[in-house]
């Protein structure tokens, strides 16, 4: 029988914030999910190939970025995702909060771990689409894309390293869909071993061609907006989006909102398609709980993974249905921002994180016939009870699955 971890000491969520097609903000977002109003449109977003049409399908895409130029200390860094990345930095004074725990604890006692999985390849293909030849024939990078430094995954842990200070250790996770879950349980893990002080933790992914073609290759786009757990979903909504949290180590008498468990696990099993029985999911949110040191049961509400693809709903749908009671309140928020792909897990961390401070419940958007192959953990409408745990499920390409439980103090 599997040894599960041991509970590990709660770690303080100082400050939290997240950017998408619903808006900027902790409030946009609450806003958006009360009132049941989608950020996905229909896809309008231009790409670099001459003459290209755009596919036929719905995203969430954040306005006005275009116009949101980084400040001339960082033109450096300038793409679309560094773009992102600054905008959400800005919102529910997350960088005023960075500065103060910079004050507290020293720049070097301050982690940044971020996750992404395009970063800015937007860029690199604009680079590539606008290549020019020389007088012998060599190919190169037009003027204005010939920075180095943004045609790299390690992009956008590099440019947050500079915007705000941080002088800690500093990592990029790329795990595909499970990135920015994945960075709160490396956070933990720095602050345990007590090579930091305070981490902060996020992710950023934006849209571009790389994204929308490459999983339309795959059979995976919907034409119509996101039906996750429904039994007419063919596919998913691509969305981008960016948001981060602020961890330190809680003290005696701390209020507010924590993170209490993690658990990981990699299926091994295909590149893209989940465990067929869910074992890997199922392992993840196990070791979540048992890092909180809660029962299942315990748990008011769980924002599932949800893609809206045939399999991954039925899969994930099966796991938690093996694990939670039915009356858990679980559901996919995908309807409302677009799966945003390797900032999927700070958004959704941030929904849970929502869910236990205001106390509602979001539903699913868009769907409205119920997947009998799925149990009746999903919920479809909103609902509002005070709770206190939840938790996210972040699972990723080649099986990277991730899982957190949050709390209240």
């Amino acid at each position: 029988m599997r040894t599960l971890p041991r509970p590990i000491p709660p770690l303080a969520i100082r400050a939290y914030t997240a950017t998408t097609a619903l808006g900027r903000g902790r409030d946009a977002q609450a806003d958006g999910l009360a009132n049941r109003r989608s950020g996905l449109r229909r896809n309008d977003f231009p790409t670099t190939a001459p003459g290209e049409a755009p596919l036929d399908c719905w995203i969430g895409r954040v306005e006005g970025l275009e116009d949101a130029a980084l400040p001339a200390r960082l033109a450096r860094w300038e793409c679309r995702n560094n773009r992102l990345a600054w905008l959400a930095l800005q919102q529910d004074g997350m960088l005023a909060a960075v500065e103060q725990a910079i004050a507290r604890h020293g720049a070097g006692r301050v982690a940044l771990v971020v996750g992404t999985s395009t970063s800015s390849i937007g860029a690199s293909e604009e680079a590539y689409a606008r290549l020019h030849e020389d007088a012998d024939g060599g190919l190169h990078f037009p003027a204005d894309l010939a920075r180095d430094e943004i045609h790299t995954p390690h992009s956008l842990g590099a440019f947050l390293q500079d915007a705000t200070g941080i002088k800690g250790p500093c990592m990029t996770v790329a795990t595909a869909c499970s990135s920015s879950a994945k960075v709160f349980a490396q956070a933990a893990r720095l602050i345990h071993a007590g090579v930091v002080d305070a981490a902060l933790v996020g992710g950023i992914d934006t849209l571009c061609g790389s994204v929308l073609f490459g999983f339309n290759a795959l059979q995976l786009v919907s034409p119509e907006p996101c039906r996750p757990f429904d039994t007419r979903r063919v596919g998913l909504s691509l969305g981008e989006a960016g948001g981060y949290a602020l961890l330190e180590a809680a003290s005696p008498g701390d209020a507010g909102l924590q993170l209490r468990g993690y658990g990981e696990s990699s299926d091994a099993h295909h590149m893209s398609a989940p465990h067929p029985d869910g074992l890997g999911a199922r392992l993840a949110m196990a070791d979540a709980l048992a890092r909180a040191g809660i029962d299942a049961g315990e748990v008011g509400y769980l924002n599932l993974h949800g893609t809206a693809t045939p399999a991954n709903d039925a899969i994930e749908a099966a796991a938690v249905a093996s694990l939670f009671p039915d009356t858990l309140h679980a559901s996919s928020t995908k309807g409302w921002t677009g799966h945003t792909l390797g900032a999927a897990g700070i958004v959704e961390s941030v929904i849970a994180l929502l869910a236990l401070e205001t106390g509602l419940l979001p539903g699913i958007l868009n769907s409205d016939r119920h997947d009998p192959a799925c149990g009746p953990q999903i919920r479809f409408d909103n609902s509002e009870a005070p709770i206190r745990h939840a938790m996210n499920n972040s699972f990723g390409f080649g099986g990277n699955n991730a899982s957190l439980v949050f709390g209240r103090a």
